[in-house]
């Protein structure tokens, strides 16, 4: 990215101003990209730890296969989902917040006793499912996040910065240039003014 400039004064200012901002902002923001990093790991590692955890359960009810086929699949349904937002690191992330269930009423006395059980089950391995989902979906927030940062820490640390100190570097050696002709040219007008006034003189 080629930094525009101008050989003076205002623009040796405004390009200070610049870096400076810049160079504030870099350690906030390399700060901001290790939390993220930190974040996006922890929520895989629940994401992870929850899918496990789903995998586990249904390996323990697994002695229970044959009795599912005697479950009615529509005695329980989901009607919604509760979804807060979460603050992790600056960025809105999703959170769960309460499940909505709907049971369908059930005679007692007819179904199997087990069928409370079942509900119970039910709840238990759909809560593990959503949530592992939530903890999936806040990581790659994150991540998305996290990519975005490392893209401006990049930017300001291998282009801006190093662009505008060079910039400031050019107009500064180029006013020193120009400070030092005029020195030079006055000094040589002096000299040629005060050899003329002697030759005057002579005369």
């Amino acid at each position: 990215m080629a930094i525009k400039f101008q050989y003076n004064k205002t623009s040796l200012n405004e390009l200070g101003k610049q870096l400076k901002v810049r160079q504030k902002a870099l350690p906030t923001l390399q700060n901001k990209e290790s939390a993220l990093r930190l974040e996006v790991r922890k929520a895989k590692d629940e994401s992870d730890r929850l899918n496990e955890e789903l995998e586990g359960a249904l390996k323990r009810y697994d002695y229970l296969a044959a009795l599912w086929n005697e479950f009615d699949p529509g005695l329980i349904s989901i009607t919604d989902v509760d979804l807060h937002t979460v603050k992790v690191a600056g960025v809105k992330t999703p959170g769960l917040g309460e499940i909505h269930y709907e049971l369908r009423p059930f005679n007692a006395f007819v179904k199997p006793a087990w069928y409370a059980d079942g509900v119970a089950i039910l709840k238990e391995l759909s809560r593990l499912g959503i949530e592992a989902e939530v903890y999936r979906e806040k990581a790659r927030i994150l991540d998305w996040q996290r990519k975005k940062t490392t893209q401006k820490v990049n930017l300001y640390e291998k282009v801006q910065i190093p662009g505008y100190q060079e910039a400031i570097r050019k107009i500064k050696r180029y006013m020193e240039d120009e400070e030092n002709l005029s020195k030079a040219s006055s000094k040589i007008v002096k000299t040629r003014h005060a050899a003329e006034e002697e030759e005057a003189s002579e005369v």
